[in-house]
């Protein structure tokens, strides 16, 4: 099984984002620590996982969480089940909570790949998205990443803004090309129910990119990327020398993952309760509520769906 740990807390909310995610004043990490390492241990045994293949922090913004609460998550996978050598670990971040040393901390906890919300490359776009970076730091923290984790640095990239045109995106794309390692994702934005972003654009303060427009700038893309060594390997995933996410394909083969922490998404067998089937679970969404839960009773699933073999 893949694993998936998040961590739901940001220091600002985008303008484009309806993840789950929460802006509190402080963070009790302690115990969200110690709530994310019981979870993945009850998880785990619910499962009957021999193996995990992968893990990926998600969130909300993950590298805002100290490395040693990343070191006491994998300790816990590592305790419950295999976790090889080499399995890939990554760490989602922003550029504004990368800096050198933290980055070498999550490195030194057991981090070996890194995954950064660049999402644009210029000031004018990264201020409408309500991101809290300029393209420099953008810049700056790819340029770090890479010398603490060669060759498995991946960037973020949105394309398809309100306003954007063709050849902006694609000389951001050129920039990225520039300063890039060897894996990019590539999302179109998606105006979201209860985003400023969406209603900026539904209230017909922003213009709505046209849908022909947007096809254009994916091509664009595909063109580009593939000349520059880049294999289109996933709808929105290109990678070159082989620097493709072991997390990404185990969702295209079907594979199980663990989703561990408030809002966390996972689809695996319950072998360990005597289950056969592969089920759909969700665990509960705000993290106060989360934490009891996981300390009443080991785990905070709120929701669980057993898939016929058709959803599967």
């Amino acid at each position: 099984s893949a694993l998936c740990p998040q961590w739901p807390y940001c220091r600002k909310r985008c303008s484009y984002c309806n993840f789950n995610k929460y802006v509190v004043p402080a963070v009790d990490e302690a115990a969200v620590r110690a709530c994310l390492v019981r979870e993945a241990r009850t998880l785990l045994r619910l499962s009957q996982v021999q193996s995990v293949t992968s893990v990926f922090f998600g969130g909300g913004t993950p590298s805002l969480a100290s490395p040693s609460t990343i070191a006491a998550v994998l300790e816990a996978i590592a305790a419950a089940a295999h976790l090889p050598a080499g399995a890939e670990v990554t760490l989602e971040a922003n550029p504004s909570s990368a800096g050198t040393p933290r980055l070498a901390g999550f490195r030194a906890a057991g981090v070996n790949r890194l995954s950064i919300g660049v999402q644009s490359l210029d000031d004018t776009e990264l201020r409408l998205l309500g991101r809290e970076h300029t393209a420099a730091e953008a810049q700056g923290a790819v340029e770090a990443a890479r010398v603490l984790f060669p060759g498995r640095t991946s960037i973020d990239l949105l394309f398809g803004l309100p306003g954007q045109s063709w050849g902006t995106w694609a000389r951001g794309l050129e920039a990225a090309l520039g300063l890039c390692d060897d894996h990019i994702s590539l999302y179109q934005l998606t105006l979201e129910r209860g985003t400023a972003l969406a209603a900026q654009v539904w209230g017909g303060a922003l213009p709505a990119p046209p849908q022909d427009l947007l096809a254009d700038m994916y091509q664009t893309a595909h063109a580009m990327l593939v000349a520059a060594g880049f294999r289109h390997y996933e709808v929105s995933n290109f990678a070159r020398k082989g620097a493709l996410s072991a997390h990404n394909l185990s969702y295209w083969r079907a594979e199980q993952y663990i989703g561990v922490g408030p809002g966390a998404h996972g689809r695996f067998v319950p072998q360990g309760e005597g289950g056969c089937s592969r089920e759909a679970r969700v665990q509960t969404l705000e993290p106060d509520a989360w934490m009891q839960e996981v300390q009443s009773r080991g785990h905070g699933t709120r929701r669980r769906v057993v898939l016929s073999p058709l959803e599967q």
